[in-house]
């Protein structure tokens, strides 16, 4: 069940695209650039082909890629508050991106540098050197990302990194889905993640502490659609202007267990979404403990590959990751990664029709 093939591509910039294609010609763009998940042509019930990444319409838009489309970001994906933590009683101060916070690895992130591409039997291997000092982040950094394309349509993203000093490390895949294929909004898909608890957020969308999800607009332990959901007078919506919120995932035994080494959890499905148009639905797994479910708040004006710029709600993102400024809490060793280490994460999507 691994993917069937492997094609590459020149483009701009020094760029190369990779395509991976499995049995049934699904295709899967990775950019070396950002190690950056550019599209995904996938059928409908009805076998239609369409791409349900949001994106560029052009390598320039990835030069910057302000909206992370589709990138592997890191060193530390989501926020940090004030740009700074510490490690061993030493203070390290980051990139301020986000306001006063640092976002996705700050202005020099993994988003944007120049990944080391090797396609195998196995799939499409990308590694990253990041040195001591990399956006202010202390040690010298090895990171790689394995991606695989199977005949089920899961993509499976394996990630892995060591580092020769102490070091925060969280990285994420930050895909924008529309399973409609972008012929409208995400209003109508129907979403299921398996989390009691949320992690609610200030302002500047840090987060202030676990809440239930039970009786708020947050609460997708049933099925829901998306679009009623922002409708709810919900004050957490007001702050994000949607969800951009952290779930804190059951882990196998079914207790939230925050700061949990992330080697502890296996692989187990989190989260779906089904569109009732295409018949497209998007399953995810992951060994992670925190889903970041991001509802496309500040898309609106920004030019796609479509003939109108984007909209707000045009897509989705669902982030497997640690938790936002974890690094801060009371349960930061389980994000440090030290000498003699590895980092481990393993985060699946799959699309299926019915």
């Amino acid at each position: 069940m691994t993917q069937t093939s492997i094609s590459s591509t020149p483009g701009e910039y020094g760029v190369t695209l990779y395509t991976l294609r499995n049995a049934h010609d699904m295709r899967v763009l990775v950019s070396d650039r950002g190690a950056t998940l550019v599209s995904w042509w996938t059928p409908d019930r009805y076998g239609r082909v369409a791409d349900i990444l949001l994106g560029y319409p052009d390598e320039d838009g990835y030069q910057a890629n302000p909206s992370y489309f589709g990138s592997l970001v890191g060193r530390w994906g989501n926020r940090i508050a004030k740009g700074r933590f510490t490690v061993d009683g030493a203070e390290y101060l980051v990139d301020r991106n986000n306001g006063d916070n640092h976002l996705h690895g700050g202005d020099t992130g993994f988003h944007l540098a120049q990944w080391r591409a090797e396609p195998g039997p196995d799939g499409l291997r990308l590694t990253l050197e990041s040195p001591d000092g990399d956006g202010g982040y202390p040690g010298h950094v090895l990171a790689s990302v394995l991606y695989s394309l199977d005949d089920n349509g899961r993509l499976s993203i394996d990630y892995s990194a060591t580092s020769d000093a102490p070091t925060p490390i969280n990285l994420t895949s930050h895909g924008y889905f529309n399973l409609n294929g972008g012929s409208s909004d995400i209003y109508d898909h129907i979403l299921a993640i398996a989390a009691d608890q949320y992690l609610q957020i200030d302002g500047q969308l840090i987060p202030t502490g676990a809440a239930d999800v039970a009786g708020s607009a947050l609460d997708f332990r049933q099925p829901a659609p998306i679009g009623p959901r922002l409708a709810w007078p919900d004050t957490q919506l007001k702050l994000a202007g949607g969800f951009d919120h952290c779930y804190c995932l059951r882990p196998q035994d079914g207790a939230a267990v925050p700061g949990q080494s992330r080697s502890a959890q296996p692989l187990r499905e989190v989260a779906t979404v089904y569109d009732p148009g295409s018949g497209r639905q998007l399953s995810v797994a992951t060994t992670e403990n925190g889903l970041q479910f991001y509802s496309g708040n500040f898309l609106e004006g920004i030019q796609g590959r479509g003939a109108k710029p984007y909209a707000i709600h045009d897509g989705f993102c669902l982030e497997a990751q640690a938790y936002p400024d974890q690094i801060n809490g009371a349960d930061a060793e389980a994000v440090i990664l030290r000498p003699g280490q590895v980092y481990r994460q393993t985060t699946t999507y799959q699309i299926s029709v019915r």
